[in-house]
């Protein structure tokens, strides 16, 4: 079943008087529980695709259907309730607030959607014990080791179980060890059954995932690579 499919992006950012093309013409489909790699050199629009499918942008022209649902046609409040449901987001700079702990940290979405705040405690303590960090719920992130924060920006985007988990160069920023831990975190959520999508330049990164999508330079290459 199709859970993510774009038809014919094109992204362009006005710099002034220059007009950069940062996708042209991006068509792909992802199933829903595959396991993803999105590679390309920086600049390629890899991270450009990935905010679109996160419904973090919006592109200047195409189509992007989620879950069959045409982003294009949905109303603001609407489009942020389906992604916060939807969709997972793991970053390169972790993006944790530095001023909460690592249990308020995790806590945020359920937050925003409205959980009350004895129940969001219960479910950020459960996230937290599957990644291994239930003895660092009280620690701020700079108490912390990089592969440690980037285990709680885990916790904190599947929290709310989303079907989607996005994640942009999620191993940039740590050691190979660390890196590893943190792959096989992602393996376990795709046997889980959700859908991972990772953008990488790493081709160690990719290896991990089923299939392989190319881009250079906001296109996609000719077929995709089957993990």
């Amino acid at each position: 079943m199709e859970i993510i499919k774009t038809d014919s992006l094109v992204k362009d950012y006005d710099l002034g008087k220059i007009k950069v093309r940062a996708l042209d013409g991006v068509d792909i489909v992802i199933e829903s529980g595959e396991f993803v790699a999105i590679m390309g050199p920086s600049g390629s629009g890899k991270s450009t695709l990935m905010h679109i499918i996160g419904c973090l942008d919006s592109p200047s022209e195409g189509e992007y259907y989620l879950d069959g649902l045409l982003v294009s046609q949905m109303e603001r409040r609407k489009l942020a309730a389906v992604r916060n449901a939807k969709i997972g987001f793991v970053f390169q700079s972790f993006n944790l607030l530095p001023h909460l702990n690592v249990l308020k940290n995790v806590e945020l979405p359920l937050m925003y959607a409205g959980m009350g705040s004895k129940e969001r405690n219960r479910q950020a303590r459960n996230i937290l014990d599957s990644v291994g960090l239930s003895d660092r719920l009280r620690h701020k992130p700079s108490e912390l080791s990089g592969g440690q924060r980037q285990r709680v920006a885990i916790a904190r985007a599947i929290v709310n179980s989303p079907s989607i988990l996005l994640a942009d160069e999620p191993t940039g920023n740590l050691d190979s060890t660390s890196g590893g831990d943190i792959l096989e975190i992602f393996g376990q959520l795709h046997r889980q059954g959700n859908t991972v999508i990772i953008v990488t330049h790493d081709p160690n990164v990719a290896e991990r995932a089923d299939r392989i999508i190319q881009i250079y330079d906001g296109k996609i290459s000719d077929g995709d690579i089957l993990g």
